[in-house]
């Protein structure tokens, strides 16, 4: 189950560029002429790694009269900032926003072979300048830091964020024709790679199901780019205008691989009919022979789900990541297995293990029974791995009820 932390590592950092981060210089002149222009930067997803499925966004100046082209990205961290683990864990992560040449900014995405798309805000002379001098302020080593929220706070919404604080009107945004969630977002990226799936239904609970405004969908750069396109400004004077006034194709996708749909025996449902079988052989040789091999086998699933568990609680209960709590997985996953793994091989505690196992057993039937009732949309793979450890539950209390009759 560590890998429920790794795959939401992952997902949190797919909206981040570490490898792009280097020292701000202020030596940069404070004006811009009147023809700069400040666009926003969209890279398009890339399947070939986890960090990259989701593609990234930054804010870009350029100023061909004072020789200025310089890309501003918020993606940024340090891994080597004081409890970083811990503070990645609890949702505490503090990212920043750095600057970097246009001519550095784009190699990695021409490895990558990506297409990197430009739009050009629609903005006064005057809203070019108040927008630079935010961002100079913004990027000195003083100011970069800022508090990371994966959906709410990340370098995508971080650039609407500017524009709405800099410009003189209001950005209108188009009228939402689609009920969305977080979820249902996330998988439309992330459909080939049922693992990052499995991970991400773990961890973010019901909080992800619920409908969410066209502004909020911004946090996916791809989403941002589309609104952008469809948005206006409303000027003081009642006037509109488009928000964006031109857009470019910067590189355009030359990946040709395209990563076909995972095999279904490497799948996270595989796996989970795999253990079902798994605990299936176990419980009926268990029960018809010794019960040795049954605890061993008990002992590594309860001691996993616990493990599962524990992380799921802390995430609910001591993170401030969004849309983890309330989190239904916490049913069938949840901290006591983690502590009556060990109890398997007390026999003096054999009555207190049978009374856990006789309500784990009827809790999880009445959750899988409840399965389409749940306000939290579940992953199917995870119905065999509920039925592995219902089964074992259950043949647990059986074969303390057969100690007893013989005992009697």
């Amino acid at each position: 189950m560590v890998r429920i932390l790794i795959i939401f590592f992952a997902l949190i950092i797919s909206f981040s560029d570490a490898s792009k981060a280097q020292p701000f210089s202020s030596e940069i002149t404070l004006e811009l002429s009147d023809s700069a222009h400040i666009s926003v930067l969209t890279s398009a997803p890339w399947a070939e790694e986890a960090y990259a499925v989701f593609g990234h966004s930054a804010m870009r100046v350029y100023d061909p009269v004072y020789g200025i082209d310089i890309v501003f990205n918020y993606g940024l961290f340090d891994f080597n900032s004081p409890n970083f683990i811990y503070r990645f864990t609890a949702g505490e992560t503090d990212y920043m926003v750095g600057a970097v040449s246009f001519k550095r900014y784009l190699p990695e995405y021409e490895y990558r072979g990506v297409a990197v798309h430009e739009q050009i805000i629609n903005l006064t002379t005057a809203e070019k300048q108040k927008i630079w001098t935010f961002l100079l302020t913004n990027a000195e080593p003083e100011n970069r830091v800022y508090r990371y929220n994966i959906f709410y706070n990340n370098c995508t919404t971080k650039l609407a964020d500017i524009i709405e604080q800099n410009i003189d009107g209001k950005v209108i945004y188009p009228q939402d024709t689609k009920s969305q969630t977080i979820r249902n977002m996330l998988y439309e990226h992330i459909n080939k790679q049922p693992w990052l799936m499995f991970g991400i239904d773990l961890v973010i609970g019901s909080g992800a199901d619920k409908p969410i405004t066209i502004r909020e969908k911004i946090f996916l750069p791809a989403y941002e780019m589309d609104i952008f396109d469809q948005s206006h400004i409303l000027n003081s004077d009642g006037t509109t205008k488009p928000l964006v006034l031109k857009k470019n194709l910067i590189l355009e996708d030359t990946n040709s691989d395209i990563i076909s749909e995972n095999n279904f025996i490497s799948s996270p449902l595989f796996v989970g009919l795999i253990l079902l079988a798994i605990s299936v052989l176990v419980s009926i040789y268990g029960y018809k022979k010794k019960r040795a091999i049954c605890t061993a086998y008990d002992f590594i699933l309860f001691l996993t789900a616990g493990i599962g568990g524990c992380i799921i609680f802390f995430m609910m209960f001591f993170s401030v990541h969004p849309c983890t709590n309330p989190n239904w997985n916490i049913v069938w996953l949840n901290p006591l297995q983690f502590i009556f793994a060990f109890l398997f091989f007390a026999k003096s505690l054999s009555k207190c293990v049978y009374y856990y196992h006789f309500i784990n057993f009827a809790v999880l039937i009445v959750f899988l029974l409840a399965w389409c009732l749940i306000p939290q949309q579940l992953e199917i793979a995870f119905i065999p791995i509920i039925l592995a450890i219902a089964l074992r539950s259950g043949m647990r209390v059986l074969q303390y009820k057969k100690l007893k009759q013989k005992a009697g």
